[in-house]
């Protein structure tokens, strides 16, 4: 399974981080010129309908080969997670080809009835736990209780029965992914096995057992320490968007805190899933060789049995306006490492477009501004930009990334960004780095749609967040209107000093330097990038 949490490598743990939250692009072939053209060709291709519980359905016919991609995307990630439970998000990744009642159990009337004694003795730890009545001989004793009935009740599974199950009938690409904004579930299947899917995706959301729970939270717990408290750079992500949001939730981990994780429990987890994976909080979507008439029997066959529930709300915190510059400096014996974040609305806002631009223009490719000043004079090593970090659904950030190179410091490669900001407020995009920026845009839209999976995702996501699945093209066409004066206005409202958060990790050789002695702080003044 994916997820969004840190990996080992600094710029491929970011990327993998925010796999749904950047947004990736779909299309069909490079002969067709226009977001219009690919529009139409899809016209007659794409059925969606809704059940009367609320569950959404976008059905892709492309008969070209004998297999159907799937992705059920629920509107749910850590962002959602209520106080004291971050993680309980990520957990449901964990729990995704457990199984059901009657998928991956020897025996369900025994394995629920040992669950939930399982569960009256966790409760019971808690609140032993709990200060100030704590008793360490207490604690012990139903600790030992706790894992006595944690055996009993694993005892009853029969292990790897759900994925197993789908791999038989030649199921692939089995997986799961959770980011701030949203949970997916994907994988494909041959043709004439798409009832296999309605039955079994119906069941995990219909049926579900929270088996092997605590195992995996404990698996979790494990990731955060390779992921995050033993990774520098996974370390300075979390103190980063910490810094960057102190009001609104984008600023939790999506892997959770670590005192967060050591007390979830089944009854929080069942109280979550039972307020977001309702009917008509889910989306799916599936492209490849399949009939939409069939589809709609099927799903009002098998998913119509599934609970409308209450929409639930989004999320109210409001971000306040950054007064000032944030810095978050970590001293590691690892490569140094720079990211740079400015605040920015959100996906829908008008604005939106012109940071997909900003980001071909600034690090897109050999010609991008960022990769000929820093790369090619063998600066930094790398460079990067997210237009939406750590999430897109609400107000978020719009970061810049750069790897030094041997014998550079951080500070020049954090001035170096701010030169280069500098240089595009004051003298804005010229035509030719404007229409490459389109031409790029267009040209992802044409490559990405070859792919069944990519529809599914890209389709399932669109349709969930902004209720048409076209938008996937009317958001290039939204680029396309995009002036060099678009370009040059939002980037001197956001890269302002005062909106930004830094983010550094450094040698110890470089432990003791002013962190702005290599800034130029007056080149722009207070309000300038720098």
């Amino acid at each position: 399974m994916t997820s969004s949490t840190p990996s080992s490598r600094p710029l491929r743990m970011l990327w993998a981080a925010l796999l749904i939250a950047i947004g990736t692009w779909a299309s069909i072939g490079p002969q067709v010129g226009t977001s219009q053209d690919l529009l139409q060709q899809f016209e007659d291709r794409v059925t969606t309908f809704t059940l009367d519980n609320g569950l959404t359905f976008v059905v892709i016919e492309r008969p070209e080969a004998p297999v159907v991609s799937f992705h059920t995307y629920a509107d749910v990630g850590s962002v959602d997670e209520p106080s004291g439970q971050t993680g309980i998000a990520h957990m449901f990744e964990h729990m995704a080809f457990k199984g059901t009642t009657r998928i991956g159990t020897q025996n369900i009337e025994q394995e629920v009835a040992a669950i939930d004694a399982m569960e009256a003795t966790y409760q019971e730890l808690l609140r032993a736990q709990a200060p100030p009545q704590a008793d360490s001989a207490r604690i012990a004793s139903l600790q030992a209780e706790f894992e006595t009935a944690q055996e009993e009740a694993e005892s009853y599974i029969d292990a790897g029965a759900f994925d197993g199950l789908l791999e038989r009938e030649g199921a692939n690409g089995l997986n799961a992914f959770t980011s701030a904004d949203a949970t997916g579930y994907l994988y494909s299947l041959p043709a004439n096995k798409i009832e296999l899917f309605f039955a079994t995706e119906s069941e995990r959301f219909l049926y579900p057992v929270f088996r092997e729970f605590y195992t995996e939270r404990d698996v979790v717990m494990e990731e955060r320490r390779q992921r995050t408290e033993s990774n520098p750079t996974g370390r300075l992500l979390e103190e980063f968007v910490a810094a960057a949001f102190k009001a609104h939730p984008y600023g939790n981990p999506v892997i959770g805190h670590m005192s967060d994780l050591e007390t979830l429990s089944i009854t929080e987890a069942e109280a979550f899933f039972e307020k977001y994976y309702q009917a008509n909080n889910l989306t799916i979507a599936m492209a490849g060789d399949v009939d939409p008439d069939e589809a709609r029997d099927l799903a009002e066959q098998y998913f119509s049995r599934l609970p409308a529930g209450e929409p639930p709300l989004p999320v109210m915190t409001e971000e306040p306006e950054q007064p000032g510059e944030r810095r978050v400096t970590l001293v590691e014996d690892s490569q140094p490492f720079v990211l740079v974040g400015y605040h920015r609305d959100s996906m829908r806002s008008p604005d939106a477009p012109v940071y997909r631009v900003l980001q071909d223009v600034l690090t897109q490719g050999r010609t991008s501004r960022l990769y000929q000043s820093m790369v090619d004079t063998g600066e930094a090593l790398q460079v990067q930009s997210i237009p939406s970090f750590p999430g897109s659904k609400y107000p978020t950030l719009f970061a810049l990334i750069g790897v030094p190179n041997r014998d550079v410091s951080p500070e020049a490669i954090e001035q170096s960004i701010y030169d280069e900001l500098d240089r595009l407020i004051d003298e804005g995009i010229t035509p030719e780095e404007l229409e490459r920026a389109k031409t790029r845009v267009r040209a992802n839209l044409v490559r990405q749609l070859n792919s069944n999976m990519g529809l599914a995702r890209q389709f399932a996501a669109m349709e969930s967040l902004t209720g048409d699945w076209r938008t996937v093209f009317e958001d290039v066409d939204a680029v396309e209107a995009v002036t060099a004066e678009d370009v040059q206005r939002v980037a001197e409202e956001t890269f302002t000093r005062s909106n930004r958060t830094v983010g550094v990790i450094k040698s110890a050789d470089d432990s003791d330097a002013d962190p702005d002695s290599d800034t130029d702080d007056d080149a722009s003044g207070d309000d300038a990038s720098n």
